[in-house]
């Protein structure tokens, strides 16, 4: 990994920490807030990079309309789905109901 995509992903990091336990964002909300709008697919591969790190709640982080995408890099049956229930997010079919209501928007939020 080139420094610069490190330090791309380390500041994906600290945004995906400050999201409140009980909400999720999207690839595309963090990737906007770093100012990078056309990198979701990069803050994807971040998150897919941290699965080992537990200090990076990446299962807090879906894509814009709410689906679980990134649930295949979780260790376990649904273990996305599980985590973010044990925080009282509704999820159907892959994908976070009422998403609005659990929306965290990072631009809205962070300075």
């Amino acid at each position: 990994m080139s420094s610069s995509n490190a330090n791309f992903f380390e500041r994906v990091y600290i945004v995906a920490r400050q999201i409140p336990k009980g909400k999720v964002t999207s690839y595309g909300a963090i990737a906007t807030y770093l100012g990078a709008p056309r990198s979701a697919r990069m803050v994807g591969w971040a998150m897919n990079a941290s699965k080992n790190d537990d200090s990076v709640p990446a299962h807090r982080v879906v894509n814009r309309i709410g689906m679980l995408s990134g649930k295949i890099h979780f260790q376990g049956i649904n273990l996305m789905q599980k985590l973010l229930e044990q925080e009282g997010i509704p999820v159907k079919d892959n994908q976070v109901q009422d998403f609005d209501t659990y929306f965290w928007n990072p631009s809205e939020v962070l300075i």
